[in-house]
């Protein structure tokens, strides 16, 4: 198989900080796909096509390159909690959670149009909550103002103060993108990411 350039779709900031670890050449692209649940549609199974969907927008653009896609929502009693967007929301967030277990759906998808390949995975995070009092909810908000986080919480930083316990196969799921799984989507898509780097995509 040729070279395949690598093109991230997504405008995350944290994926693409999580991706660059790997230390492959890549572009990233925004995949223009509207995020919004469907009608009575699981938080899993939205993190898991919005994460399809992300890759084939892009992969349409650019049908020899390999493109990664990914997704996260967060669900509470089977409830999806989006990203909060301004800090009311997120008061309203983190205060429904707190005691609680919240569990977080997070999906990869890798998509080459030009070899036919497109697989997935689903990678569940499971965080309980501890009982955080309004104080501490107030003041972790004003810190950090995590408003572009599903559940209002960065764990990678000052979040991991307002959890109890955290389960999961793959630590870098719960920031945004499982790499154990993307990893391994990438070698069967033909990048390795202990081989040669891949060329960075057009834009």
């Amino acid at each position: 198989m040729p070279d395949r350039r690598l093109v991230l779709a997504s405008t995350s900031s944290y994926r693409r900080e999580l991706l660059a670890r790997l230390r492959l050449a890549f572009a990233v692209e925004a995949p223009e796909v509207d995020e919004r649940p469907l009608a009575g549609e699981a938080p899993a199974a939205t993190a898991a096509r919005l994460a399809l969907a992300k890759a084939n927008a892009v992969a349409m653009r650019h049908a020899e390159a390999v493109v990664i896609g990914s997704d996260q929502v967060a669900d509470l009693d089977g409830q999806a909690i989006g990203k909060p967007g301004d800090h009311d929301r997120a008061t309203a967030q983190l205060r429904a959670m707190r005691g609680r277990t919240v569990v977080f759906h997070t999906a990869v998808a890798v998509v080459c149009r030009a070899t036919g390949f497109a697989a997935s995975a689903l990678v569940p995070v499971t965080v309980r909550m501890r009982q955080l009092s309004d104080v501490e909810i107030e003041r972790y908000l004003r810190a950090e103002t995590p408003y572009d986080c599903a559940g209002s919480a960065k764990i990678e930083t000052l979040g991991i103060a307002l959890v109890e316990s955290v389960a999961s196969d793959d630590p870098t799921a719960l920031i945004g993108l499982p790499l154990i799984e993307t990893c391994e989507l990438l070698r069967r898509a033909g990048i390795d990411p202990l081989g040669e780097p891949a060329a960075p995509a057009p834009t």
